[in-house]
């Protein structure tokens, strides 16, 4: 045997030996039984927006299809819909987007030439 095997050998018996003589570490405990926690209860449903009482005339509905209408991508074209919707149906519904039956079967039935619902 060579000087490098006989090297060898000796670290390879020595690990083993440290190997030997090491503490064995002690098994954790096995963990308790899992309990579940009840669920968080359901998140409360949002509010439902009240309907703005009625305009009386073409000039109370301006500022309430602004606010229907602000956050439109084509807002001129919305606002003009919005406005003749009002003036026929004396109601603009709540809210930026939706609500549109809170108005009435007057403003969900409206419809443009295209047969497309007219009111936004």
């Amino acid at each position: 045997m060579g000087f490098k095997s006989l090297f060898f050998l000796l670290a390879i018996l020595s690990l083993q030996a440290a190997y030997a003589k090491a503490p064995v570490p002690a098994l954790a405990p096995a963990p308790s039984p899992i309990i579940k926690a009840a669920p968080p209860p359901p998140a409360p449903a949002p509010p439902v927006l009240p309907a703005p009482p009625p305009p009386k005339a073409k000039i109370e509905c301006l500022p309430l299809c602004e606010e229907r209408c602000k956050l439109h991508s084509r807002k001129r074209v919305c606002l003009r819909a919005c406005t003749t919707c009002c003036a026929r149906c004396k109601c603009v519904p709540p809210g930026t987007y939706g609500n549109r039956e809170k108005c009435g079967k007057c403003y969900t039935d409206m419809t443009t030439r295209g047969g497309r619902t007219k009111c936004p």
